[in-house]
């Protein structure tokens, strides 16, 4: 059987690298639709199915960031790719709070685009290879289902993007073991830099909030090391 193209949505309002991009993509196998502005990305992605969305930050209409927490809305799960001029930290780890996967800056290769997409995709594909029976966990009154990367408490079900769900998952696996900060960049991130050792941090504050149902539960920072979920009785 022969494989189904991966489906990108791309976002960039510059013509001509929007064209440049999808040339390239397509010939490197990727089904890819151009959007010219936020506005348009967000009703072609309501109208289309796509597995990956590559996304300006600097848009006519609505920037990149909005279309994001907008596709967050009705989506957890698809990964989401910024192109950026900005450098400023604060603006990529807006990125990152409202749920991307990944950045690039420009100017950047294509080649190291293509690396990049490749690797969200190839995370995303062997998480969804992992057998269930070994990915659910109860925390306190929460049931984390891995697989689904969702998080529920009394009824109430919270969705987890793919990072939140791996750290999670992590946190879980240590039991009352301190989670190394290194080995969490590692694991999630690939490398252990700077930049994004600050994104992590933004992930832990996001699952403390989503843990704060249970007082029992503490997602509990160890100063110079690491993380610990604990569960006082």
């Amino acid at each position: 059987m022969e494989k189904t193209q991966t489906r990108l949505l791309l976002a960039e309002d510059d013509r001509n690298l929007g064209n440049i991009l999808k040339n390239y993509l397509e010939a490197k196998g990727y089904a890819t639709t151009l959007c010219i502005n936020g506005q348009e990305a967000t009703e072609t992605f309501t109208k289309k199915e796509f597995d990956f969305c590559i996304l300006d930050i600097m848009m006519p209409v609505k920037d990149g960031f909005t279309v994001a927490s907008e596709i967050r809305a009705t989506n957890k799960k698809i990964p989401i790719l910024f192109l950026t001029a900005k450098t400023l930290q604060q603006d990529k780890l807006k990125g990152f709070e409202i749920g991307a996967d990944d950045y690039i800056t420009k100017p950047f290769s294509m080649e190291e685009l293509l690396l990049r997409i490749q690797a969200i995709l190839r995370r995303t594909e062997e998480s969804g290879k992992i057998n269930s029976s070994g990915n659910i966990y109860n925390i306190g009154n929460y049931f984390f289902d891995y697989n689904r990367q969702t998080l529920t408490i009394q009824g109430k079900e919270q969705k987890l993007t793919s990072k939140e769900a791996g750290l999670l998952r992590l946190l879980c696996a240590h039991g009352n073991d301190v989670l190394d900060r290194s080995t969490a960049l590692r694991e999630i991130w690939n490398d252990d830099s700077y930049f994004n050792a600050r994104s992590m941090d933004v992930y832990i504050v996001k699952l403390r909030k989503y843990l704060k149902g249970d007082p029992r539960v503490e997602l509990i920072n160890v100063h110079g090391v690491g993380f610990k979920l604990v569960m006082n009785e």
